[in-house]
């Protein structure tokens, strides 16, 4: 029985592990090859270990096992043309792109904040995402074909929480950004069939979330820790909740949504 996805290509950024390995991977399990995009090295800003080359390695073992072709780049999403030159190997070894998940993320919050995190959380939530739709975008419109974009943002995208330091005000920010390049781009490409979609996870059980620092943060500040809280009894939920709506919205399911603000919360929205 063939998948929801066979015979499509899915281009994932963040996928050496975390969210972004979850997608790649119940993508592949729907039929789909994957063009897998991950820096796979540390950005000094962030203060817990970022993912690796092993980390990329082993997304490209898990898709390999389930019988599906993956393409695995290490690029920055900040360097467009590095994005530009993975994504074009990608299709011309597995063809045309009609999915787009632009999940690459960091999270640089500490107790010992630094100017520099603004920087790095724009460049790489914002002016990443914006970086992974552009490289996409011209190959989908001239393929005909039609497809899905989804963006990764985040409860901080429709909520204000954030806390006070560079990196919290700088998540926040560039996830409120993402929707309105979701928005934005939902209305452009709609005319060519492309629809464009945002997901908004509440806490997610990955290594950007569970680490020594990002849990230190959390505890220091008890405003951040009740913000932090779900209406569902439960405090984070699993990548493969993420993925779930991930590969709704790229299926034909979901043929006639787009431009919509789809939160995977546990309740967490509507309980501010």
């Amino acid at each position: 029985m063939a998948g929801q996805l066979e015979g499509k290509v899915a281009f994932i950024t963040g996928a050496a592990r975390g969210q972004g390995r979850s997608h790649a991977i119940t993508l592949a399990k729907e039929g789909a090859d994957i063009i897998a995009i991950d820096i796979a090295s540390q950005i000094d800003s962030v203060p817990y270990p970022m993912a690796n080359p092993d980390d990329l390695a082993e997304t490209v073992k898990q898709v390999e096992a389930l019988d599906r072709r993956i393409v695995a780049t290490v690029a920055d999403v900040r360097d467009r043309s590095a994005l530009q030159a993975a994504f074009d190997k990608g299709v011309a070894e597995l063809g045309l792109v009609q999915i787009v998940s632009a999940n690459a993320g960091i999270a640089p919050m500490s107790q010992h904040p630094t100017a520099q995190e603004w920087q790095d959380v724009i460049d790489v939530n914002l002016s990443g995402v914006y970086h992974t739709v552009e490289v996409a975008k011209q190959q989908m419109i001239d393929g005909g074909k039609g497809g899905s974009i989804i963006l990764t943002s985040s409860t901080a995208g429709l909520t204000g929480i954030g806390g006070n330091t560079p990196g919290g005000l700088g998540y926040t920010a560039a996830k409120h950004g993402v929707v309105g390049l979701m928005r934005a781009y939902a209305n452009y490409l709609a005319q060519f069939s492309i629809r464009v979609n945002t997901v908004h996870p509440t806490g997610v059980k990955t290594p950007m979330v569970l680490n020594d620092a990002m849990q230190a943060f959390i505890q220091a500040d008890p405003a951040m820790g009740q913000a932090m809280q779900n209406a569902l009894p439960v405090d984070m939920v699993e990548p493969v909740d993420i993925s779930n709506a991930v590969l709704w919205l790229a299926s034909d399911a979901a043929r006639y949504v787009t431009g919509t603000t789809l939160p995977v919360d546990a309740g967490f929205v509507n309980k501010r």
